[in-house]
């Protein structure tokens, strides 16, 4: 998620991330694996459920 959420990675536990942002919006955890990209659906999710963004705004930033 780059510039427009401004999120960094805070702290990593084996493949676990758990990234903060500086702007106010909720952390996030992601497993990350070598090779390995976020689907359409996992995009949407995190964008819609975990940074509470609608549709639209999902939409913009996608």
């Amino acid at each position: 998620m780059g510039e427009p959420f401004n999120y960094e990675i805070d702290r990593q536990r084996g493949s676990h991330r758990i990234l903060k942002s500086t702007a106010g919006h909720p952390q996030l955890t992601f497993s990350f694996h070598d090779g390995q990209t976020l689907g359409p659906g996992m995009v949407k999710k995190v964008l819609m459920k975990d940074l509470g963004l609608t549709e639209d705004e999902a939409r913009e930033v996608f």
